[in-house]
C-alpha cells in the first residue's frame, strides 16, 4: 500500500480545510502588506519631504524584496523542508514590518520595506507548493485557487486601513504597518502544528517520518468524515532517487534542460505578464483616480470597490480550474483582463473608471488563482519549491518594473496609454499559455512531473 496513493485518495475534510485556513491567513497578510504601501505614500512624502523618485523607490521596495525572498524560499524549501521555511519567512516579515513602522528616517524605512518584502516573498512562494503536496489530484485546482483567494482579503483589509486608519491620525501610516504585522504572532503559534510534506520526506528517503504523517492524516480524515476511507489504488511510490544538491545553479540548469524548458518558459512568462499588469494597475490606481479629479478620500473609497472585486475573481477561477483545466482558466481570465484594460483606456468618467477597474481587478486576480494552482504542478517534487520560487521571482521583475514603466507611460502617453500598454502585455500572455501550456487537471503530481520528466530525459 503506497503512501502517496493513500494520501491522494482521501476526501477533502476538516484536516485539509485547516491547512487551507492556516496557509490562507499567511496570504492574507502578504496581500495586506503589498497593498497597504499605496496608501502610505502620501504620508511618507509629507513626513520626509520626498519627491516622486523617492516614492517610486518605496513602491518598488516590497516587490524587490519579494524577488530575493521567493528565490531563497524555493532553494531552502527543497533543502531543509517546506514547513521550516514557511515559519521563518513569516517571522522575518513580521519583524521588519515593525521596524518599518517605527523607522526614524526614509533610509531605514526603505531598507525595512525591502526586507519585509523578502519575508513576504518567501512566504508567498512556499505556501502553494507545500500545501499542493497534501491535496488529492481531483480537488487540487480548487484548493490552491481558493488558497490564493485569501490574498483578496488582504487587499480589501489594506484598502480599509488606507481609508479608516491612515488619514484619521497623525501617525496613521505607522499604525497601519503595525496592524499588518502584529496578528502574525498568533499565526506563527498555530503553524507549529503543521506537518512536513510527506512528498518532500519521501524524496529525501525519510519514509518512516512520511508514514507517520500520512497515518495521522488518515486518522484525522476518518474521524472528521465519520466514514471508512476509500480503497487505495495499487500504484508505486516514486523511489527516493539521488538528486543533486539544490543550489541556484543546479536549479536553473534543470529548469532549462530539454525536458523542462518549455514548461519553465511558459510559467515564467505568465508570471511576468500577470504580475507586471497587476502591480502596474494597483500601484497607480489611487493616483490615477486623483488625477481624474477625484479627491484622495474618494479615491480610497473607489479603491475599496475595486479591491472587493478580487474576492469573486479568485474564487470563481478556483471553481473553474477543476472544470476547464488550469491553462484554459488562465487564458480565459487573462483575456478578460486584456478586454477590461482596453475598456479602462477608453473611459474617463469616475464611475466608469471605477466599474472598469473593478472588472479588471476581477479578471487579474482570477488569473492569479489559476497561476498559483498551475505552478507547483509542473515541477518535480525534489525541485518543486525552487521552481515555484523562481517563477514567482521572475514575475517580481515585472512588479519592480511596472511602477516605473507605468509612471513614465502616464507622463508621456496619458491615462489611455497606460492601459493600452497593459492590454498588449496581457494579450501576449494569452497566446503563450494557449499555444504552449500543459494540461494538468485531474492528474497526480507524480504523473505530471516525476514520470513524465523521467520519460523525457531518457529519450
Amino acid at each position: 500500500m503506497t503512501l502517496l496513493a493513500r494520501l491522494d485518495r482521501l476526501p477533502l475534510s476538516r484536516p485539509h480545510y485547516k491547512l487551507l485556513l492556516i496557509g490562507g491567513l499567511g496570504y492574507t497578510f502578504d496581500g495586506m502588506d503589498s497593498a497597504v504601501v499605496a496608501f502610505l505614500l502620501p504620508s511618507a512624502r509629507a513626513a520626509w519631504q520626498l519627491d516622486n523618485g523617492h516614492l517610486g523607490l518605496i513602491g518598488s521596495a516590497t516587490p524587490f524584496g519579494f524577488l530575493f525572498g521567493a528565490v531563497a524560499a524555493g532553494l531552502l524549501g527543497d533543502r531543509i523542508g517546506r514547513k521550516k521555511v514557511m515559519m521563518y519567512a513569516l517571522a522575518f516579515y513580521a519583524a521588519f514590518s515593525v521596524v518599518a513602522a517605527l523607522a526614524p528616517s526614509y533610509e531605514v524605512f526603505l531598507g525595512a520595506r525591502v526586507l519585509a518584502g523578502a519575508g513576504a516573498g518567501a512566504e508567498s512562494a512556499i505556501i502553494a507548493p507545500f500545501l499542493a503536496e497534501f491535496v488529492p489530484a481531483h480537488r487540487r485546482g480548487w484548493f490552491i485557487g481558493a488558497l490564493a483567494g485569501f490574498f483578496s482579503f488582504g487587499f480589501v483589509a489594506a484598502a480599509l486601513i488606507g481609508r479608516f486608519i491612515v488619514p484619521t491620525m497623525s501617525d496613521g501610516w505607522r499604525v497601519a504597518q503595525l496592524v499588518t504585522a502584529l496578528p502574525i504572532v498568533m499565526l506563527l503559534w498555530w503553524r507549529r502544528s503543521l506537518p512536513e510534506s510527506p512528498r518532500f520526506l519521501l524524496a529525501r528517503g525519510r519514509r518512516d517520518e512520511a508514514e507517520l504523517i500520512v497515518a495521522k492524516i488518515e486518522r484525522d480524515v476518518e474521524k472528521a468524515t465519520g466514514k471508512a476511507l476509500p480503497p487505495v489504488l495499487a500504484t508505486d511510490d516514486p523511489p527516493a532517487a539521488e538528486t543533486p544538491k539544490v543550489t541556484l545553479a543546479t536549479a536553473l540548469r534543470f529548469l532549462w534542460s530539454r525536458p523542462m524548458r518549455r514548461r519553465t518558459a511558459v510559467i515564467w512568462t505568465v508570471w511576468f505578464v500577470i504580475t507586471f499588469s497587476y502591480y502596474g494597475f494597483f500601484s497607480w490606481i489611487p493616483t490615477l483616480l486623483v488625477e481624474r479629479g477625484i479627491t484622495v478620500t474618494k479615491s480610497f473609497e473607489f479603491s475599496i470597490i475595486i479591491y472587493l472585486a478580487q474576492v469573486p475573481g479568485y474564487f470563481s477561477a478556483a471553481w473553474l480550474s477543476e472544470r476547464l483545466d488550469r491553462k484554459h482558466t488562465i487564458a480565459l481570465y487573462l483575456s478578460g483582463s486584456a478586454v477590461s484594460a482596453f475598456w479602462l483606456s477608453q473611459t474617463s468618467a469616475p464611475w466608469s473608471i471605477t466599474l472598469a477597474g473593478a472588472v479588471l481587478s476581477f479578471f487579474l486576480n482570477g488569473t492569479y488563482a489559476g497561476v498559483y494552482s498551475y505552478t507547483p504542478e509542473v515541477f518535480p517534487t525534489w525541485i518543486r519549491a525552487s521552481g515555484t520560487g523562481m517563477s514567482s521571482a521572475f514575475g517580481r521583475v515585472g512588479s519592480i518594473l511596472a511602477p516605473t514603466i507605468i509612471g513614465l507611460s502616464a507622463a508621456s502617453l496619458g491615462f489611455a496609454g497606460v492601459f493600452g500598454l497593459t492590454t498588449a502585455v496581457l494579450t501576449a500572455g494569452v497566446v503563450c499559455v494557449v499555444v504552449f501550456g500543459l494540461s494538468t487537471a485531474g492528474r497526480s503530481l507524480e504523473e505530471l512531473t516525476e514520470r513524465t520528466v523521467t520519460k523525457e530525459m531518457t529519450r
